[in-house]
């Protein structure tokens, strides 16, 4: 996809980040695959938040970077990783890992694509990839994104 269209496709979502905030509240429908991420803002100190999709790990939250290590919130884990998380109806203190390897990141595609065939497919398709891409492939698309492991906090 040329970089004119991604960046497009970036600023509309941006400006429906606050919508989509308010519609995965406690009680939505899609509360259990969108959390509400929390950072510090790097160079303003503000706190930002974002809507993200998730999966549940061993009671960990993954969430990708489809704008891989550019992406605003990826950037503020990376100065200040202590971040609050909204999902499932509760508030929770986290500590974010980022993650950038290819393997890793290809591995939990390959989970989210098992998991999401219909969701994670038309992804794959913006990505010019086929629905059900090669390993070979997902590492390829994997270092270009980044991923992160939120660690709730007790």
């Amino acid at each position: 996809m040329p970089q004119k269209e991604i960046g497009l496709i970036w600023r509309m979502m941006r400006r429906l980040n606050p919508r989509i905030r308010r519609r995965f509240t406690v009680g939505s429908p899609a509360e259990d695959m969108v959390l509400v991420l929390t950072t510090t803002g790097r160079k303003t100190g503000n706190a930002h938040t974002t809507p993200l999709q998730f999966e549940n790990i061993a009671g960990k939250y993954y969430v990708a970077a489809a704008r891989g290590q550019q992406a605003d919130w990826f950037q503020n884990i990376l100065a200040n990783p202590n971040v609050t998380i909204q999902v499932c109806g509760h508030n929770l203190t986290a500590h974010a890992e980022a993650v950038t390897d290819p393997t890793q990141i290809a591995d939990f595609l390959a989970y989210r694509l098992e998991r999401h065939p219909a969701m994670i497919g038309v992804m794959l398709l913006m990505h010019k990839l086929p629905p059900r891409p090669t390993r070979a492939q997902l590492e390829k698309l994997a270092a270009d994104l980044a991923l992160v492991i939120l660690h709730p906090i007790e």
